[in-house]
């Protein structure tokens, strides 16, 4: 378990040091009218926890109160709400998810009524994780221009990074 834990904390840390960069206005910014801003993603991957990791073990991933498609209207909403739904999201996933065991992670979970084993559910919702954090990561840098604080290693540090790769534990 540690392993989903550790990435679970890594993004994590990436995620939230990109929107510790962004203006309130950059927040919500798109780069054009097909593409979703930081808010728009940062409302889906907490919809998206939130409905996983909600009864984990005992109901469908997917759950009826879940609207989807909302997730990606973020018109009306502010920064601190978005922040505070995020905080819940994080509080559903540390509680469902880094306290199962070696037993657990054999269980059966469904979501949309495919069934998964735990460690495959994780697997999933880790990369779908990790996909988002990247695009806001991404945004938030382009947002950031030249006042970009690197969250990982800063072009020219690789070798000096390499003796003390703290960065691929989370540290």
């Amino acid at each position: 378990m540690n392993v989903f834990v550790a990435e679970y904390r890594r993004y994590r840390k990436l995620l939230e040091g990109a929107l510790a960069q962004v203006s309130d206005d950059n927040f919500f910014r798109r780069l054009d009218e097909q593409d979703n801003s930081i808010a728009v993603i940062l409302n889906h991957i907490s919809g998206n926890l939130l409905s996983r990791f909600t009864d984990f073990l005992t109901s469908d991933g997917e759950k009826p109160w879940r609207n989807r498609e909302s997730e990606f209207r973020v018109e009306g909403m502010t920064r601190t709400a978005l922040m505070e739904k995020w905080d819940r999201a994080w509080k559903v996933l540390e509680g469902s998810v880094f306290s199962l065991g070696p037993q657990e992670m054999q269980k059966v979970v469904t979501i949309r009524g495919v069934r998964f084993s735990v460690e495959e559910a994780l697997a999933r919702s880790l990369a779908h994780f990790s996909y988002h954090v990247g695009q806001i990561v991404y945004l938030a840098r382009h947002f950031s221009g030249t006042a970009w604080e690197y969250l990982t290693i800063p072009p020219g540090q690789s070798e000096q990074y390499n003796e003390n790769p703290d960065k691929e534990k989370g540290i």
